[in-house]
């Protein structure tokens, strides 16, 4: 009987669908992946990349991983190689920028083990593990190597964008004022962390700011009515919508919902920290369970947020005001 694909098999004890398992190069190649490449059929060569190239990738992270400790111990020269680089380039043809990213990483996450032991054992790629390490604390670390095993790089590098914008905001809330060097508030004393507006104002309506400003009308009040009542609005809008909503097992999402939440968020993802175009409505409560599409509880994300909010980290909940107040 011919034995499953070693790729993209079925696992024969719980039959679970596998997406690239690492190969076990302990274990013998299947017959099937002995054959010359010129008597492949394009399915059995395209497996035979994928099974070789998982396994190069593998070897390759955990080669990387022992670099620090033969670094340590000299161990190059004690076997004829003039510096690490050479060792490194020789035994498995990396950079010097891989090696030192490699010794670097290992300075870099002493003091977090989680993530120090990922390293050593070669189980993520160094790239994303020296993309998380810039947000990486003894706090959060454990979390931290969590999100590398599971999320693609892309989403990696929104995530720790995510957390850099938010400790800056946090900086710039204890900050305040501007004899720090940070930039004047648009309107009065109180610092805001978006204290630059990315648009332009229309010269007449900065006209008319500036009128009402002479006559002491407070233009920040008027502005916060505005937004308040633009909000209340919205908030109506779904409230109204909800009690209409009934259970289903349609994926459709009706014209009006997604009216309000293209009025509430415009195209954009509705993290607030993002720019990228909105790809998909997020359901911040599993559709799977509550079988409706109550837009109190939908969230228009990009591709990378997407990924994120499935990887169960409520964290991040928090970049979207209101995705929390109901749940």
């Amino acid at each position: 009987m011919r034995q499953a694909n070693p790729v993209r098999g079925q696992d024969a004890s719980s039959g679970a669908r596998q997406t690239n398992p690492i190969p076990n190069p302990t274990k013998p190649i299947p017959q099937s992946m002995q054959f010359a490449p010129g008597n492949l059929s394009d399915k059995e060569l395209y497996s035979k990349c994928q099974y070789y190239g998982t396994a190069a990738r593998m070897w390759r992270q955990k080669f990387i991983g022992l670099l620090p400790e033969v670094n340590r111990r000299r161990l190059y020269e004690k076997k004829g190689f003039n510096t690490i680089f050479e060792f490194a380039f020789k035994l498995c043809g990396l950079s010097d920028k891989q090696v030192r990213l490699a010794l670097n990483l290992r300075e870099r996450v002493e003091d977090k083990p989680a993530l120090k032991k990922m390293l050593e054992n070669g189980e993520v790629s160094i790239n994303k593990l020296a993309r998380v390490v810039s947000i990486a604390t003894p706090e959060n670390e454990e979390e931290l190597a969590e999100k590398v095993k599971v999320l693609p790089m892309s989403a990696l590098n929104t995530l720790v964008r995510d957390e850099k914008l938010l400790q800056n905001r946090n900086t710039a809330q204890r900050i305040g004022g501007h004899e720090d060097g940070s930039q004047k508030p648009l309107f009065g004393n109180k610092c805001l962390f978006a204290q630059t507006l990315n648009f332009e104002i229309a010269d007449d309506i900065k006209e008319q700011f500036n009128e009402l400003h002479l006559k002491g009308i407070d233009v920040n009040e008027l502005l916060r009515e505005m937004l308040n009542k633009r909000r209340e609005k919205i908030t109506e809008e779904k409230e109204d919508i909800a009690k209409t909503i009934q259970q289903t097992t349609s994926h459709y999402i009706s014209t009006r919902i997604q009216r309000v939440l293209k009025e509430e968020h415009g195209k954009k993802c509705s993290i607030t920290t993002c720019k990228k175009p909105a790809t998909v409505i997020h359901h911040t409560q599993r559709f799977s369970l509550s079988r409706n599409h109550d837009p109190r509880f939908l969230a228009p994300l990009c591709k990378e947020h997407h990924i994120i909010a499935h990887s169960v980290d409520l964290k991040y909940y928090r970049l979207i005001p209101w995705a929390l107040s109901k749940s």
